[in-house]
């Protein structure tokens, strides 16, 4: 009499499907943030300036490494400012793409303390701002703060992302960020995806005079879905 057919069953767990990227994946990645920079200004050896919290100048621009889809949120957005009649200039400069510095390029604020403020017109992930002071001279400026929050007012939920006040004489907090030196490269600030509509700077004078003055600012971001 034949044996019985024995069936067999395989046990085996079976292989797992490859996992698909999901476009959200993308942001992930990482590439250079690519800066344009004005022509230099000023050539020879600046005055010398002494502060405790001042860096060292490097020859080499700072780069900073973003998502992909970073774009340049700011351009042509509404600029408001605690000084409502700027001295020289508009308000408007601060967004219009022009950082050369020349006359006619820069905003002058009065002196104490003073902020401008750019409305991105939507909530986004703030991944860099690039900031140029007047730079046809080297100079410093005083207590350079840079904050974002989707309060106008800066009343409630503000992020702070840059402060070089290192004796909280602006009255918003030590920072540790050092002080540095205005050239054409301006000073170029990682964002660290902060979620915010209005992004506000400050500034409280220069060691050259007590005025406040701005030629551009770009923040550079990704807006939510």
């Amino acid at each position: 009499m034949p044996a019985p057919e024995i069936q067999r069953i395989d046990t085996a767990v079976p292989a797992a499907a490859p996992r698909r990227r999901s476009a959200s994946r993308n942001d992930e990645r990482k590439v250079p943030l690519e800066i344009h920079y004005p022509k230099a200004l000023f050539a020879g050896t600046p005055r010398p300036i002494q502060l405790p919290n001042l860096e060292v100048p490097t020859a080499r621009p700072v780069v900073l490494m973003v998502p992909v889809g970073t774009i340049l949120l700011s351009r042509g957005k509404a600029v408001t400012s605690s000084d409502s009649l700027p001295i020289i200039g508009e308000l408007s400069f601060v967004t219009d793409g022009d950082k050369t510095g020349t006359d006619g390029t820069y905003v002058e604020l009065g002196p104490n303390p003073q902020w401008i403020q750019i409305d991105l017109g939507q909530s986004v992930q703030i991944q860099a701002v690039a900031v140029w002071h007047f730079h046809s001279q080297a100079r410093v400026y005083h207590d350079v703060i840079v904050q974002a929050s989707e309060d106008k007012t800066f009343g409630t939920a503000v992020t702070t992302i840059f402060n070089n006040d290192d004796d909280n004489s602006s009255r918003l907090g030590k920072g540790a960020d050092p002080a540095y030196i205005e050239s054409n490269r301006g000073r170029l600030i990682d964002g660290r995806s902060t979620p915010g509509r209005y992004v506000r700077l400050y500034s409280n004078g220069n060691t050259s005079d007590e005025l406040n003055h701005y030629c551009e600012v770009e923040v550079f971001g990704l807006p939510h879905d």
